[in-house]
C-alpha cells in the first residue's frame, strides 16, 4: 500500500510549489459568500490568513468583493507579497449567462484574456499568484488551448503558477501535464468519498510534486468529523474534530480551503499549526480515507 510523506513534525504554515512559490498551507475560501464577501475576506486576512481562493465566476463567487477584502485586510502593516491570491477561468458552460465576466462569443483564448484582465481588475493587483482552470474542457485540445493561452501570462508574469480544478480523472491530469510547457503546480479538487478522496490522483500528484487542495472537505465529510477515531483524537488533544482532519491533510501535503463565516472558527482552523498528530495518529485517520 502506497505510504505518503507525512509533515506532521513541520509547522510551517506555508508549503513550497514546483514552481518556487509559497503556498499557505491552509488557505480561505471565498464561493457562496455574496454580499459578505469583503467583510469576511478582510476578516479572514486580519485573524492571519494569508492565502484566499476565488474565482472570475460572478454565478458563484463575488471576486470584485474579494479585491475589497483583501484591500481592507492590508491595512495593518501587510503588503501584497504577503498574500497568495488564487483565481480561476470558469469555461461558458460554468458561467451564469446573464452574467458572463468575458465576450460569450469570443474565440477561446479570448475569453481566457478577458477574464484574467477582470480578475486583475476585481483583485487590485497586477499579478495573481495562481490561476486554475476551473475544470477540464469538454476536449482535450480545448484544454490545451485554454492552457497555452494561461501560459502566455506567466510568460509576461502576470500569473506566477498554474493548476487545474474539479479533474477527477486521473488520464486527463497526466495528459495535461505530458503536453504542457508549464506544468501544473496545483490539483484543486473537491474531497469526499464518492471519489474515494482521491487517493489514486493525490499518489500522483505527490509523485510529480503536484500540491492537492481539498474544498468540501469538512461539508461533505460529516460522517468522518463523528467517527470514533477522530472523536478520541479531538478529545486526546482538546481539539475539534474539524481541526484534527485539517491537521491530518495539512501533515500529508494536502492544502485545505475553508469556507467558513465563523471567526471563531477561522481562528480554529488556523490553530491546527499550534499541535503536531503523531505518525501513528496520522495512519489511523488515513486507514478512513
Amino acid at each position: 500500500m502506497y505510504k505518503w510523506v507525512y509533515y506532521g513534525t513541520s509547522m510551517d504554515r506555508f508549503i513550497l510549489s514546483s514552481s518556487k512559490i509559497r503556498v499557505p498551507r491552509i488557505i480561505y475560501g471565498t464561493a457562496w459568500k455574496k454580499a459578505a464577501t469583503a467583510k469576511l475576506v478582510s476578516v479572514a486576512i486580519q485573524n492571519g490568513f494569508r492565502g484566499v481562493d476565488t474565482a472570475c465566476q460572478p454565478r458563484h463567487y463575488d471576486e470584485a468583493g474579494v479585491g475589497a477584502g483583501v484591500a481592507a485586510g492590508m491595512k495593518n502593516g501587510l503588503t501584497r507579497p504577503d498574500l497568495y491570491l488564487q483565481t480561476k477561468f470558469t469555461s461558458l458552460s460554468g458561467q451564469d449567462p446573464n452574467r458572463v465576466p468575458y465576450d460569450p462569443k469570443a474565440p477561446l483564448p479570448d475569453q481566457v484574456a478577458q477574464s484574467i484582465a477582470a480578475s486583475l481588475k476585481n483583485l487590485r493587483t497586477d499579478y495573481l499568484d495562481c490561476v486554475l482552470l476551473h475544470s477540464p474542457m469538454p476536449t482535450m485540445a480545448q484544454t490545451l488551448s485554454v492552457w497555452s493561452t494561461l501560459e502566455s501570462f506567466v510568460d509576461n508574469g502576470q500569473i506566477r503558477q498554474l493548476g487545474i480544478s474539479n479533474c477527477y480523472r486521473l488520464a486527463d491530469l497526466e495528459g495535461l501535464y505530458r503536453a504542457s510547457r508549464n506544468k501544473p503546480a496545483v490539483l484543486q479538487n473537491r474531497f469526499y468519498a464518492d471519489t474515494q478522496y482521491d487517493r489514486e490522483i493525490r499518489i500522483y500528484c505527490n509523485q510529480s510534486h503536484i500540491i492537492y487542495q481539498s474544498f468540501w472537505t469538512l461539508s461533505a465529510n460529516p460522517h468522518l468529523l463523528t467517527h470514533k477515531t477522530m472523536t478520541a483524537l479531538a478529545s486526546k488533544h482538546n481539539r475539534t474534530t474539524a481541526q484534527i482532519l485539517f491537521r491530518y491533510l495539512v501533515a500529508i501535503g494536502v492544502v485545505p480551503l475553508t469556507g467558513t463565516k465563523s471567526e471563531t472558527h477561522m481562528r480554529d482552523d488556523l490553530a491546527i499549526f499550534s499541535f503536531e498528530l503523531a505518525n501513528d495518529e496520522l495512519s489511523a485517520i488515513d486507514a478512513l480515507c
